[in-house]
């Protein structure tokens, strides 16, 4: 199995290139045949890093062996320290077990993925519809709740606000996507759908995504974004009941 080539990393930081292919390259040791493929996803996949920014991985395996661990923890921790590695490790087997349980991530991975090594595992996915409904409508509730108790704890306070909204902004793209995609609509990308789905509920909504966008670029709070938490968990509400008129 090959290293990831200069175009499949093209567009990522410079460090986020060097650790990820000493992680690839660990892992292709330790697994050897057992590797069948690793996917990049998200926001570096899109090739769109701010500076909160995850790097996500999926590993898919035909089995995970207990050395195998071993020998990759050191560039992983390197990694995870360094870039915000995470990894998802995943037995080929399950693959369809887990596109169904967790139908809107694996619709998000569709969606904005790289294949660094191996086979395309990714693109022949079947994503059970009631699946992705299902699991969007949870991630919505999840993401209200969470928001409301920041609005009680964190408002206030700036710097804990932005990362509030930082954290929040990527699920939030993922289920704007997911959501224009179930009701037969496509955006360019994640966050032109998080756009367009808050433009349609007003200029309120708009605004507070375009704050959300700020701090997660920044990691500051705008300085008119006072109220604007609030506002992400109204919007986020909407999301939800928009979300529950599906079938």
């Amino acid at each position: 199995m090959a290293d990831a080539d200069g175009l499949a990393l093209q567009g990522l930081p410079a460090n986020v290139v060097t650790l990820l292919s000493e992680f690839l390259r660990a892992s292709q040791a330790a697994y050897s045949s057992d590797l069948v493929s690793v996917v990049l996803y998200g926001s570096a996949a899109e090739g769109k890093m701010g500076p909160g920014s995850d790097v996500n991985l999926l590993l898919v395996l035909k089995s995970f062996p207990r050395e195998a661990a071993g020998k990759i923890r050191g560039p992983f921790l390197a990694a995870e320290a360094a870039i915000k590695l995470r990894a998802m490790f995943l037995r080929e087997d399950e693959l369809g077990q887990a596109a169904e349980l967790f139908g809107q991530k694996f619709a998000d991975i569709r969606r904005r993925h790289r294949i660094l090594a191996g086979k395309d595992v990714i693109s022949g996915i079947s994503i059970p519809r009631p699946a992705e409904i299902f699991r969007l409508k949870q991630i919505l509730m999840n993401l209200t709740l969470r928001l409301r108790e920041s609005c009680v704890a964190r408002n206030g306070r700036p710097e804990q606000v932005a990362r509030v909204l930082a954290d929040a902004l990527g699920p939030l793209r993922a289920a704007s996507a997911t959501l224009l995609e179930l009701e037969g609509a496509k955006a360019p990308d994640a966050t032109a759908a998080l756009q367009s789905v808050a433009a349609s509920f007003g200029p309120e909504s708009a605004a507070a995504v375009e704050q959300m966008l700020v701090a997660h670029a920044r990691r500051v709070l705008p300085a008119d974004g006072q109220d604007v938490l609030f506002h992400v968990a109204e919007f986020t509400e909407r999301l939800c009941e928009r979300a529950r008129r599906l079938s």
